[in-house]
């Protein structure tokens, strides 16, 4: 008996030394390299912010009145050297472009305190960004949460935009339930993707990762460095982008700079913020909306930014997932550059 209740001690002690050790050491995650050329020029921002960018000059003696800013998904994700490729077209049409790292990812700087990733924070950072580029207004292309972020910045400084370009629009927070259940017309023939980012999350995840995002969203504390979480966030992003895709096949490289704690932060905050759509709702700005028929966000979500501005020119774009660029790149340029250039 007394042998029996000696190897259920040291079972249970053992048990206990590799939860420990599941939950507090440290991991590594092979994952994509991202290019070491993009953003790699630096606003030092009022707001406490260093934000890594790129900027691509008009390709034109006459510049267009107003440059665009380009918007990244996420939150939490970086520029891509891909989408720079793509849009950097943009330039031979008058534009001058600027894709920047948001604060938290790619070559910006990783804030000290976790709780600061507020959407009020990507606000600020981007009012800034306009004072510091001297435009007296931008025309912003938003893409998937970089939508959000336009439409949230825009409820507080519309004066600075011009037009919005909106891809894979993310939908307005706080959700309205009622609203991101509108299943879409039947006309569309809108297709849902092959895999979902659930499925991405849970071949991913592990116990630890778990805990540090208890621990983080509820106690804005952090466990885990920038490094391993960040590796983390590239590892999971490999296994993510598929259902971003209506073709599966498609392998993308070179993606990396994925910033973990400000994208389950701002995420988290997203919850928090007070409606603005009365803010927007009815404004006559310029929108484009381009939606893939195989986009991963519900349709619901586009229809709310339908309702929301009145002046919009809405383009579905066949055989095209969330990435429009990377599936329909022709079609993707075309449709902005016929929106901007009229």
């Amino acid at each position: 008996m007394k042998n029996v209740k000696r190897i259920l001690r040291w079972v249970l002690i053992l048990s206990f030394i590799f939860l420990l050790y599941l939950l507090f050491w440290p991991r590594h995650y092979k994952a994509q390299i991202r290019e070491k050329d993009l953003t790699n020029q630096v606003w030092k921002l009022s707001t406490g912010s260093s934000i890594g960018f790129t900027y691509i000059p008009s390709g034109l003696q006459e510049h267009q009145p107003y440059p665009i800013i380009y918007l990244h998904g996420g939150p939490g994700g970086a520029i891509s050297k891909r989408v720079v490729d793509d849009l950097k077209r943009l330039s031979n049409y008058g534009f001058d472009l600027y894709f920047y790292d948001q604060a938290g990812s790619g070559n910006s700087t990783r804030l000290i305190n976790i709780s600061d990733y507020t959407v009020q924070r990507h606000i600020d950072d981007l009012f800034e960004i306009i004072k510091n580029i001297h435009s007296e207004k931008v025309i912003l292309i938003g893409q998937s949460w970089g939508a959000i972020l336009a439409a949230a910045y825009l409820s507080q400084h519309p004066e600075t935009i011009d037009k919005i370009i909106f891809t894979s629009p993310g939908p307005v927070y706080p959700i309205n339930n009622a609203e991101i259940n509108i299943p879409a017309p039947d006309s569309l023939k809108i297709r849902k993707p092959l895999y979902t980012n659930k499925e991405a999350n849970t071949s991913a995840g592990n116990i630890r990762m778990s805990t540090i995002k208890f621990i983080a969203t509820r106690f804005g504390k952090k466990i885990a460095s920038d490094e391993e979480v960040d590796q983390f966030a590239d590892f999971l992003d490999t296994k993510s982008y598929k259902s971003a895709l209506c073709d599966t096949s498609v392998v993308l490289q070179n993606r990396g700079g994925n910033g973990y704690y400000a994208g389950i932060m701002t995420y988290n905050d997203l919850f928090k913020m007070k409606d603005f759509r009365a803010n927007i709702r009815g404004m006559n700005i310029p929108v484009l909306i381009l939606k893939g028929e195989c986009d991963n966000q519900p349709w619901g979500a586009t229809q709310e930014y339908l309702s929301l501005f009145p002046n919009h020119k809405f383009i579905l774009v066949p055989n095209a997932g969330h990435f429009i660029n990377v599936e329909q790149p022709e079609i993707y340029i075309r449709e902005i550059k016929n929106f901007l250039v009229q």
